[in-house]
């Protein structure tokens, strides 16, 4: 069955703008001699994989303003898929997370290369500072490829203030995540850790995951204020059921679908919804096993078996499950109200929900 996210044969166009412009980036940087190819590879192996739901959200949103489909639309699209390399990228690091999408993550792989080649100096320490280069380049032609797209100034500098705040906003929500995994939790009342991990989904991942594409597109597009506002209804309720579908496969997912180990949020000890919820529901005892055993790094598979069995057990599952549920049926409701968006792209929007919250494990 074809997904949702090759209408337009969108996923194969965003792939060709990506590699045509790592081959220009190589370019770029071919003065500088082999060896910053490392850099390159890392991006470039990142960049061959994901679903490209940002750049889908994107498109979508400027097609539900009446933009037409264009090749200039399209690498506007792409845009956003450098830009999650370089948040993944940069995740990786602050999470010390072995895998991506079922491939050494790109400080994995850089340190990797450093210990193969026999060179002197901390491998890991050159597989950090790497990443944290590629990265950055990322964020830079992030940039390039928003400016170089293709579609009218005019039109660009109208989405110019969203695509700069979404940036922003991305990484305090990134160091919200650290400070809040941090922070401790002990002694706060159980509605406060709901609260507090549900900061952080709004801002590291439901706004540049859906809503702030799909408002690029749909401003960049010339979408009324009126319409504007239903997409940011939601973008934000599908990016919120998006990331709370991703805690829970970050627990019970099968890595052969997710690409990261089974459990690896349970051992970087993740302050989640999830979370929070297995603590408000657990007695005493059940509150004690979950709160000694998350977060520790040498978890194995009994340990995570446990784990999982704790949090089942506290009713959390199913409260995650109903948010799902209910956010899912807000953000189509808010298609649905909305006239101002053309029928192709409510249509398209729709699918796109249950597309961005399925279990995909």
């Amino acid at each position: 069955m074809t997904s949702v996210l090759d209408t337009a044969d969108l996923r194969r166009r965003v792939q060709d703008v990506l590699d045509a412009e790592l081959a220009a980036q190589a370019g770029v940087l071919a003065e500088l001699g082999p060896d910053v190819e490392d850099l390159l590879h890392a991006v470039g192996d990142l960049l061959r994989g994901g679903k490209r739901l940002r750049a889908a959200f994107l498109y979508w949103g400027a097609r539900a303003a009446g933009l037409p489909d264009s090749d200039a639309l399209v690498r506007l699209a792409s845009a956003m898929e450098l830009f999650q390399a370089a948040a993944l990228i940069h995740d990786d690091v602050m999470d010390d997370s072995d895998t991506r999408r079922g491939r050494p993550a790109a400080h994995r792989a850089l340190a990797t290369r450093h210990a193969d080649r026999g060179w002197s100096g901390d491998d890991e320490r050159f597989g950090l500072a790497g990443a944290v280069l590629a990265g950055n380049l990322c964020l830079t032609w992030t940039d390039e490829v928003y400016a170089t797209c293709g579609l009218p100034e005019a039109a660009l500098a109208r989405g110019r203030a969203v695509f700069d705040r979404m940036r922003t906003q991305l990484m305090a929500g990134q160091f919200l995540d650290v400070v809040e995994s941090m922070r401790p939790w002990a002694g706060l009342a159980d509605d406060e850790r709901v609260a507090r991990a549900g900061r952080v989904i709004r801002y590291k991942s439901a706004k540049y995951t859906v809503e702030h594409p799909l408002l690029i597109g749909a401003t960049v597009g010339g979408l009324d204020p009126a319409g504007l506002d239903a997409l940011s209804g939601y973008g934000l309720d599908v990016g919120r059921a998006f990331q709370l579908r991703d805690d829970l496969l970050g627990v019970f997912g099968d890595p052969e679908e997710t690409g990261k180990p089974a459990g690896d949020d349970l051992r970087e000890g993740k302050r989640t919804v999830l979370l929070a919820h297995a603590l408000a529901g657990s007695d005493a005892t059940g509150r004690a096993r979950v709160e000694h055993l998350v977060g520790r790094a040498d978890l194995d598979t009994g340990a995570v078996d446990e784990l999982r069995t704790l949090i089942t057990g506290s009713g959390a599952v199913g409260v995650v499950e109903d948010e799902i549920g209910r956010l899912a049926a807000s953000a189509r409701a808010a298609v649905d109200e909305a006239p101002q968006l053309t029928a192709e792209a409510r249509e398209v929007l729709h699918a796109l929900v249950g597309t961005a919250t399925a279990r995909r494990a």
